[in-house]
Parts: structure tokens; C-alpha cells; sequence
């Protein structure tokens, strides 16, 4: 989820509602230049937070429901979700 400053928190406790664990949130700067603003009729905010939830596939739904309908993100401009799937991953620091 990529989100304007400041709705990070409010997006991992509704993804947490719906089936999450956690998140990692990541500060941002957008690059949208002024002509992009026009064109995609919305005020676009340049500071950002990414927050990245990886979740079970069954879950995803859910989650991404619940970031979606968020009063707090209604306004068109606030951000932007988007899922994509994770093949593999490992245990940094795991002991054999």
C-alpha cells in the first residue's frame, strides 16, 4: 500500500482487523510532477508511506477490503494498493 503521510498506522490496524500480522512501513517521496496532478484530477501529496503486509493468500481479500474501505482514505489521492504474489522467501538469522 502506498499511502500520502500519516495513514500508515491507520492501514495496518485495519489490515490487522482482517486477518494480518504486521507490516513494515517505509518512508517515501513521490515524484508526480504538477502537469501529472491535472491529469489524474487529485492533489497528489509528495511524502509517503509504504507499507508492505505479506499474508496468505486466503486473506488477501479481506485485507485488502478492509485498507480500501478506510473513512481516512476516501478522499480520492490518498493512495494507492496493489497485491502481488510471493513465490519464496527465507528467515534471515534462522538457525539451523
Amino acid at each position: 500500500v502506498i499511502l500520502n503521510k500519516g495513514y500508515a498506522d491507520d492501514a495496518m490496524a485495519a489490515a490487522r482487523k482482517a486477518g494480518a500480522g504486521g507490516g513494515t512501513v517505509i518512508n517515501a517521496r513521490g515524484t508526480a510532477k504538477e502537469t501529472d496532478a491535472k491529469f489524474f484530477g487529485m492533489h497528489i501529496v509528495p511524502e509517503k508511506e509504504m507499507l508492505m503486509i505479506v499474508v496468505e493468500q486466503e486473506k488477501m481479500g479481506a485485507v485488502l477490503e478492509a485498507i480500501r474501505t478506510l473513512p481516512c482514505l476516501a478522499e480520492p489521492g490518498s493512495g494507492i494498493a496493489f497485491c502481488s504474489g510471493v513465490d519464496d522467501f527465507t528467515l534471515l538469522g534462522k538457525r539451523s
